[in-house]
């Protein structure tokens, strides 16, 4: 059975060279996560989170394309946990979070979207990496030429609770530089921001606002990524007692079960701390794999 998330946060005795509670946090958003993050680290880390005023993190990306994020995910992560250090110098924690969307890789026409909870303690030099994978995120769009079509679109994504992003279409795709309306708030809204943007384009493009107080179902993978960073922070390295020994590698190989051919079915899985370097390797799984895994016994 899995252990609470409480369980595998407690410390151990008279070792509290990561202790974060009563800690300031200072948490980089200008999209209202502080909802979802805050009470899940005050609650089980100790940390009292603020956010930064003013703080604009539309610098490091946008979802609606006007601000192209450099870099990647992880790294638009880290340049606002450095502003949000920034704008609250006297703090020992900083947190951010980011999301990307897209296709699914395998599966036609899903989108997937990944959201990680970036976590960084400047006094001990720790980061920890909480992630959710969404395998039914809230990414999708339409091309519409009337109002009537726009209708549609916005009642099958549970408008106006599921936010809307209206703007300029220019072959076939999104054209912010022709038209960009974000904050369509009802009805009367999506009609003026259509009516506006069909008059200079011809279409428009109407899509899921990914911006996370606008969309419901990523501020609860938010939710899940940060119990993620949560449960990692928890796992702590048995050399040194650093928080964060995950596993980083998992090892094919488990031999076929008719004629012992490694197959690629999964057999170890590797841990290493970033601190003191340790590696751990656990067997997982069943010692040997079906025949029916095996390449040798199914050319």
């Amino acid at each position: 059975m899995r252990r609470s998330i409480a369980a595998e946060v407690a410390r151990r005795p008279n070792d509290d060279r990561f202790d974060l509670r009563g800690e300031r946090a200072s948490l980089a958003t200008m999209h209202g996560k502080e909802r979802v993050i805050a009470p899940l680290l005050r609650r089980f880390l100790g940390l009292r989170v603020e956010t930064v005023h003013g703080l604009d993190t539309d610098r490091f990306g946008t979802f609606t394309r006007e601000v192209p994020r450099p870099g990647s995910q992880r790294d638009a992560a880290r340049a606002k946990i450095a502003a949000a250090f920034a704008g609250n110098p006297g703090v020992r924690v900083a947190v951010a979070s980011e999301g990307r969307f897209g296709p699914h890789p395998i599966v036609p026409f899903a989108p997937l979207g990944v959201e990680i909870v970036l976590l960084a303690d400047r006094d001990t030099g720790i980061e920890i990496l909480g992630q959710f994978v969404d395998l039914d995120a809230m990414w999708t769009h339409a091309i519409v030429t009337d109002i009537a079509a726009a209708r549609i679109f916005a009642e099958s994504i549970g408008f106006p609770v599921q936010g809307i992003i209206v703007s300029g279409c220019k072959d076939e795709g999104p054209c912010p530089e022709s038209g960009l309306f974000k904050d369509v708030q009802d009805h009367a809204d999506l009609e003026r921001a259509v009516d506006n943007v069909i008059a200079r384009c011809g279409a428009a493009v109407v899509e899921t606002d990914m911006r996370a107080h606008c969309n419901p179902r990523r501020m609860k993978a938010i939710k899940r990524a940060t119990v993620n960073l949560i449960r990692e922070f928890g796992t702590r390295c048995p050399n040194c007692d650093r928080p964060g020994f995950v596993i980083t590698e998992r090892i094919p190989g488990a031999p076929c079960a008719l004629c012992g051919t490694p197959t690629r079915l999964i057999r170890a899985e590797a841990s290493a701390c970033a601190g003191c370097g340790h590696r751990a390797k656990n067997s997982v799984g069943p010692p040997a794999a079906d025949p029916s895994l095996c390449d040798a016994c199914n050319p």
